[in-house]
């Protein structure tokens, strides 16, 4: 889950050990709260189990870490934002530009803004923001990429049998 907005993050039936309230899977869910400033971890179970102490040691070891380290290097914590409103005012803002009104000097200049904000977002591993981009680009050229070529499945068939 890469939702940066929640806050509170509630797990259920915490002290019931198995494939999602092992101490791994715990330390992972509690992450999630871990990326918002006022995030906040509720375990609810009859028991503390070994599973959720070792989660909780481990996830105040490393706070503790993160904390030391903000302090020696002044860094203020503040909560991941999410891309999906970038995302969606980007992509607002390009269904304004239609190639058709523009010239062609205002067109090439929109279009290599757009690809150096695409690689840019590639390189900061932003790829769905890269992806919506490079659809832009591909409806500001003009072109369909629905039709590029995907590779074709060639499927194994036995050799008939013969008796």
């Amino acid at each position: 889950l890469d939702i940066p907005e929640v806050s509170l993050v509630a797990i259920l039936d915490a002290d019931k050990d198995g494939f999602l309230r092992s101490e791994t899977s715990l330390i992972q869910t509690i992450g999630r709260a871990a990326r918002n400033v006022d995030g906040r971890v509720i375990l609810y179970g009859d028991v503390l189990t070994e599973s959720m102490e070792r989660a909780m040691n481990e996830t105040n070891r490393r706070r503790a870490l993160q904390e030391a380290y903000n302090k020696l290097h002044g860094i203020t914590p503040q909560s991941v934002k999410s891309t999906v409103q970038a995302l969606i005012r980007i992509t607002d803002s390009m269904k304004d530009h239609k190639p058709d009104d523009m010239s062609d000097e205002e067109l090439q200049e929109l279009m290599k803004s757009v690809e150096d904000q695409m690689l840019s977002a590639a390189k900061d591993l932003d790829f769905e923001r890269a992806a919506k981009l490079r659809d832009e680009l591909f409806r500001l050229k003009g072109e369909k990429h629905d039709d590029i070529q995907k590779p074709q499945v060639r499927r194994h068939r036995r050799p008939r049998r013969t008796r």
